[in-house]
C-alpha cells in the first residue's frame, strides 16, 4: 500500500474549496515496488474481465479517495491500494470524490502491506475504513510473508473473516472468494475455481482449441481405425464363406465322385453275372 503525502497548502483559502462539479485528480505517489503494482492491476483486470457484462460498478487501485466534510481537496484523502464500489456508474474517473459520488465509499477495499507501511494499514488506516469509510470489508495482503486477513464490518466494528476449507475468504460484497494463488491474492468463484486474466482466458481458449482439434483428429482416426476393422471383418465373413462354399463343393464332388465309382462298380457286377461269372469265385 501507499500513504498519500498531503500538500504543504493552507487550508481554508479559496482555491482549496472543491465545486461539487469540479474533477479532482488523484493525488497518490507511485507504488512501493513492481509486486505492489502487479497486485493492484492483478485484481483489478481479473475483477473487470469476470463482470465485464456489470456497468453498476467501479474498480480502481492507487486511486485516492477524497471525503473531506468541507469538500475541500488538501484534507481527509486516501487511496487505498485496490478499492470496489457498487452500485455506481461504470466510467474512467480520475479520482473518487466522495460528495460527486453520491456519498458512496468503497464496498470492499484490500491493502498491499510493505515494512514501512503494514503497521498504518493495520491500525491507523483500519480504523479510518472502519469508523469514517463504514466499508464492509476490508483486507490486508504481505507479498513477503504472505500474510493474508479479511475483515467484516459488524456491528460497527471489524470482525475476522474465517476461512474455508482452502484457505479462502468469503466476501459476501463481491460474492466472490479472495485467496492467495501463486504468491498473490486472486478472486476464485462459489465453486471455487480461479477468476481468470483476461491473458489466461484467451490461453486456455487456445488451449481448449487444440484440444479440440486434437480430439477431433483423434476421432477421426478412430473412425479410420473402425472403418478399417468393419472392412477386416466383412473380409473375414467372405472368407469364412467362400471356405464353407468350397467345403461344401468338395463333400459335393466327394459325393459325386463316390456315386460314380458305386454305379462303375454295379456295371461291372452286370457284366460279370450275364457272362455267368460268380463274383465270389474271382
Amino acid at each position: 500500500m501507499t500513504i498519500a503525502k498531503e500538500p504543504n497548502l493552507p487550508i481554508g483559502t479559496f482555491e482549496d474549496i472543491v465545486l461539487p462539479t469540479k474533477e479532482i485528480y488523484s493525488n497518490e505517489p507511485p507504488l512501493e515496488t513492481q509486486v505492489h503494482l502487479e497486485q493492484m492491476m492483478l485484481l483489478i483486470k481479473c475483477l473487470l474481465w469476470l463482470w465485464r457484462d456489470r456497468m453498476d460498478f467501479y474498480a480502481a487501485g492507487n486511486l485516492s479517495i477524497y471525503y473531506s466534510p468541507l469538500q475541500l481537496k488538501t484534507e481527509d484523502f486516501r487511496g487505498p491500494d485496490f478499492f470496489v464500489v457498487l452500485g455506481t456508474e461504470r466510467k474512467v474517473r480520475k479520482s473518487w470524490v466522495v460528495w460527486q459520488e453520491k456519498f458512496k465509499y468503497p464496498n470492499v477495499i484490500v491493502e498491499v502491506l510493505s515494512p514501512t507501511t503494514a503497521n498504518v494499514d493495520k491500525t491507523v488506516k483500519k480504523e479510518i475504513y472502519q469508523n469514517k469509510f463504514h466499508t464492509p470489508e476490508y483486507y490486508w495482503f504481505d507479498p513477503d510473508t504472505l500474510e493474508f486477513k479479511g475483515f467484516r464490518l459488524e456491528n460497527e466494528e471489524y470482525q475476522p473473516i474465517e476461512r474455508n476449507r482452502a484457505g479462502h475468504l468469503w466476501s459476501e460484497q463481491l460474492g466472490l472468494y479472495l485467496g492467495v494463488h501463486e504468491n498473490f491474492v486472486r478472486f476464485f468463484t462459489l465453486t471455487g475455481e480461479l477468476a481468470p486474466t483476461p491473458e489466461e482466458s484467451s490461453e486456455q481458449l487456445q488451449q481448449n482449441v487444440v484440444q479440440l482439434q486434437q480430439n477431433a483428429l483423434q476421432s477421426e482416426q478412430r473412425a479410420d481405425y473402425e472403418a478399417l476393422m468393419r472392412r477386416l471383418a466383412e473380409q473375414k465373413v467372405i472368407q469364412l464363406e467362400q471356405r464353407v462354399a468350397h467345403e461344401a463343393l468338395m463333400r459335393e464332388l466327394a459325393e459325386q465322385k463316390a456315386a460314380h465309382e458305386a454305379q462303375k462298380i454295379a456295371r461291372w457286377e452286370a457284366k460279370l453275372r450275364e457272362l455267368n461269372i460268380d463274383l465270389d469265385s474271382i
